[in-house]
């Protein structure tokens, strides 16, 4: 006796081009940052699989009164993993010999989260900014949708195969539908709230993004109701859709804050009323040409792979190519030749591999349930030709014809229209030989001229790359000379000046001492201010003797513990004569107003942190002050935007509150630099990691010193001691300088001791009250 099987409805061609629309956008946007809202592709992908997947699960349900979820998790397997695991297994060994050692260790341990399909909670745990263009993205970030997609799809199948065992094939439907309903308005709000508290958390999070795909399983519960809508009417709705995903890409910038929720909620909507629009109508959909074409639909095919594919090209290029024209057409380049190789060569031909539990067949997407069977009216029309002419032949008057059999009309009208073959995973009937045979002559071709025309490709692309200047620099540069000892000015910051000049014009990277891979995995936790600074501290930093004459108290965020060192050194150089207390928080602006941080702990304990360093100053009556804060934009906890004057402002009012007068000494961070994950790699030049000051610096600086003129008491600019003609090099001599874009390491912070120890006693701070 044989099970009962359930059959594919033809494919829909309009789904096939909105996937193509969505990747295509995706793409634009990390490439080219172009359309603003591109990333939002990813939200119309969400809403197409969510109806996929369910309509094959509830057609399932239908005809066979059972869910397989052992067969439904195999096709997820053939569909998702050669893929992926050929891009994970890339690109973990690309970066391994292409990125620094820090770099290319956190993006191994990126490709074991996402092989577990737990990218997104990994990223989100992070604290990474999705959208901010600032530190060493991983190659690997956009696997995050990839991991809510399937984490989704480990519950859903699981919530129908309880439905069905409790109300039968007869009325899953409705039950999916009220759970569909409450899966959107349950993630949707939550979506709402995270969104405005946390969110980086919220883009990330499997909670906030399953709404999207609840409501494409929603639309493919009421496929029976939208059969029923007229062609006409289904026709408007595609193209409402489609144009309502085309304004959200080109209109909506999801950095602008609202997203997830509410803005996601536009290309959402929109995707799934050009779904449901498309329900009732001819699969082929000829009236959305832009779409169905056979270009539009051939990359909806292929889209998957090129997804995969086209964020690690986007990383690796930003690492190893130079800047140039070229830079976004190599990009793009490389992305669709890479991404339909993968298609042509690993997805297509593993998926359907019979020693994989695969069968080749005409056509694999996961099926919308498919419509009823028409019947095919018989219309009755006047003819001339003779008795048992048949239908779609020539006829030429006066011919003799055999007589072809005859049709009786109740058989026509009787005839179901076609439909698919039947999706199975391997028929009883056919030898698995015989599967092997048929999977050999369907894409051993194929597999060898992708193969072939990838090489020929990627030979032909990167001797014209490398020509033109535009290609990668290939081979690891020397290292600079050893520099003979500088000669000793007896001026401290001198001397340092000359140490920066150098290192600016230097074009390889000398034998530093602590390496860059070194000082970048031990960030922060080698300061030993650390613990003073952090949002569980409880008591001061001190260094120095008891007994100092001088006492001098350093406060404020991250940048003032990264100058810890500095001040460290310059108490135990002193001879006794000076004592130095530090403590702060980092993530904490010392303001009168609380400044956003996205680190819930700092937010909750800033306010609190200040006041019991105000109290400890006031109650010491220290000789010195030193105040430092990022020079940064920011917002205040409620979300309103600060100007550069007013955290000025906000600084300096919190100052005052110290009661110190001249003895309060403001001293700026060193200027924002560039990635040392992303700019330094065992192929760039130092040169490639040199940055210049910013504007924002600048202005806060400027004010700063203004302020201080006015109020008599000191600001301090941080240029001498990092950069030299306003560019800032990531060594001075052998030491790197930051182990970031704006901490100093603590080697280089006990460098400039000196020079810093110089600056205090010209001002006249380092005396007694």
């Amino acid at each position: 006796m044989h099970s009962p099987i359930h059959t594919p409805a033809p494919p829909r061609r309009d789904i096939q081009g909105l996937r193509a629309l969505a990747v295509l956008a995706v793409i634009g946007a990390h490439a080219a940052g172009w359309p603003a809202g591109g990333v939002m592709g990813v939200d119309v992908f969400f809403v197409i699989s969510g109806f996929l997947i369910t309509g094959m699960l509830l057609r399932e349900a239908r005809d066979t009164g059972r869910l397989a979820l052992g067969s439904f998790y195999a096709r997820r397997a053939r569909r998702l993993l050669p893929a992926a695991l050929t891009v994970l297994i890339a690109v973990t060994v690309a970066g391994w010999f292409l990125f620094n050692r820090t770099r290319g260790e956190q993006t191994l341990w990126d490709a074991a989260w996402a092989a577990v399909f737990a990218s997104n909670w990994n990223f989100a745990a992070q604290g990474t900014d999705y959208f901010a263009d600032t530190g060493a993205v991983s190659p690997l970030q956009h696997f995050w949708s990839l991991s809510v997609e399937e984490q989704f799809y480990l519950v859903w199948p699981l919530l129908l195969v309880i439905v069905v065992s409790l109300v039968g094939r007869t009325r899953v439907r409705i039950v999916a539908g009220v759970l569909a309903t409450a899966v959107v308005a349950g993630s949707f709000g939550w979506a709402l709230v995270q969104s405005d508290s946390q969110a980086t958390v919220a883009y990330f999070s499997t909670l906030t993004r399953a709404w999207e795909l609840g409501l494409g399983a929603l639309v493919a519960v009421l496929v029976p109701l939208l059969r029923r809508i007229p062609r006409a009417l289904g026709g408007v709705m595609q193209w409402t859709g489609v144009a309502g995903i085309v304004a959200s890409l080109l209109i909506i910038d999801p950095t602008g804050g609202g997203f997830p929720a509410p803005w996601a909620a536009a290309p959402v909507a929109a995707t799934a009323l050009a779904i449901a629009g498309g329900v009732g109508g001819d699969p082929r959909h000829r009236h959305l040409f832009p779409l169905t074409n056979p270009a539009s639909v051939f990359i909806g095919d292929a889209s998957y792979s090129l997804y995969l594919w086209h964020f690690p090209v986007v990383v690796f290029a930003a690492a190893l190519l130079p800047a140039s024209e070229w830079h976004v057409w190599i990009v793009l380049g490389a992305s669709v030749v890479l991404g339909l190789a993968s298609y042509l060569i690993v997805e297509q031909p593993l998926r359907y591999a019979p020693f994989l539990g695969g069968m080749p067949r005409a056509e694999a997407r996961e099926p919308e349930p498919e419509p009823e069977p028409v019947p095919v009216p018989v219309v009755a029309v006047a003819t001339t030709r003779p008795a048992g002419w048949t239908p779609g032949t020539r006829y030429f008057p006066g011919s003799s014809r055999p007589p072809a059999p005859r049709i009786e009309p109740a058989a026509i009208a009787a005839a179901p229209a076609p439909v698919a073959e039947p999706v199975v995973a391997e028929p009883a009937t056919e030898p698995r030989g015989s599967a092997l045979a048929a999977w050999r002559e369907r894409f051993a071709a194929q597999v060898f001229l992708a193969t072939a025309g990838l090489v020929v490709v990627v030979l032909a692309g990167a001797l014209a790359v490398t020509a033109s200047g535009h290609g990668p620099r290939f081979g690891l540069p020397e290292l600079a000379p050893a520099a003979s000892a500088p000669t000793v000015s007896g001026d401290p910051t001198a001397d340092l000046q000359a140490e920066l000049a150098a290192a600016v014009t230097a074009d390889a990277w000398p034998d530093l001492t602590p390496s860059l891979d070194r000082v970048m995995a031990a960030s922060s936790g080698a300061n030993p201010a650390h613990d003073c600074f952090s949002p569980g501290a409880a008591t001061a930093c001190g260094w120095g003797s008891g007994d100092a004459p001088v006492h001098i108290w350093l406060v404020g965020d991250s940048t003032a513990m990264a100058y810890a060192p500095a001040f460290r050194r310059i108490a135990d150089d002193s001879g006794g004569g000076i004592r130095v207390s530090a403590m702060g928080m980092y993530g904490c602006r010392f303001t009168d107003v609380l400044v956003e941080n996205d680190d819930p702990q700092v937010m909750a304990r800033c306010q609190e942190r200040k006041a019991a360093v105000r109290a400890a100053i006031l109650a010491d009556k220290p000789d010195l002050v030193v105040i430092s804060n990022a020079f940064t934009l920011g917002r205040t906890a409620d979300g309103t935007d600060l100007s550069a004057d007013a955290l000025i402002a906000a600084q300096r009012r919190e100052a005052d509150s110290y009661g110190m007068g001249e003895r309060m000494l403001h001293l700026a961070p060193p200027p924002q630099g560039v990635s040392l994950a992303a700019c330094y790699t065992p192929t760039s030049s130092p040169r490639a990691c040199d940055s210049a000051v910013d504007g924002t610096w600048r202005t806060m600086e400027a004010l700063s010193e203004r302020a201080a003129a006015d109020a008599g008491d000191h600001a301090m600019s941080s240029l001498a001691f990092t950069c030299a003609d306003e560019v800032c090099p990531p060594f001075a001599g052998s030491i790197p300088t930051k182990y970031d874009q704006t901490h100093l390491t603590v080697e280089y912070a006990e460098h400039i001791a000196p020079a810093l120890r110089q600056a205090l006693d010209t001002a006249g701070l380092l005396t007694t009250r």
